[in-house]
């Protein structure tokens, strides 16, 4: 049985899931107001990820018995400095998801919660990937500076992105 404390924890991460596509789908927005439409793909995708995750967290909460409630979603950020701040603002908040689920793990720890352990894992590991992706976009974006020639093509491999809800 899941503490209340763990279970509020992923109650508030499965809201937490939901608000970052809420987040990605306003960069989306801002990168196809600046004609960025390759880019503006990436963060639909993006966003139907954390849906995903959302979603993913919801089914283990309904399945061990919880109640999954939703919270309301705070207003997104809207407006950038830039296609570079897009970047930076996803690998905060990156960084933040991947503190929810050290902290969701270490009450599962200290819960002797096993089976939410091994489900957080997986998060985990997904989190080392996210954070990975998003510091690799930053190092291309700084590197093309103003070269419109090579951000166009990378722009365009960004296009081509989908994201495939997997099997479970």
């Amino acid at each position: 049985m899941l503490s209340d404390k763990l279970k509020q924890a992923l109650i508030d991460q499965m809201n937490h899931e939901f608000a970052a596509a809420h987040e990605y789908l306003a960069m989306a927005s801002y990168c196809e107001n600046q004609s960025y439409d390759g880019f503006a793909n990436f963060y639909k995708q993006q966003a139907k990820e954390e849906r995903f995750h959302g979603t993913k967290i919801y089914n283990y909460l309904n399945d061990r018995g919880v109640h999954a409630k939703f919270q309301a979603i705070p207003e997104p950020k809207n407006d950038y400095e830039s296609l570079l701040d897009t970047f930076r603002h996803g690998l905060e908040q990156e960084k933040t998801v991947t503190r929810n689920f050290y902290e969701i793990s270490d009450i599962a720890t200290e819960d002797r919660e096993h089976m939410t352990l091994s489900f957080v894992r997986w998060f985990l590991d997904e989190q080392v990937e996210e954070e990975s992706m998003f510091e690799t976009h930053l190092d291309y974006i700084g590197r093309l500076k103003d070269d419109g020639n090579a951000l166009y093509v990378y722009e365009q491999e960004l296009a081509k992105r989908h994201f495939n809800v997997p099997e479970e």
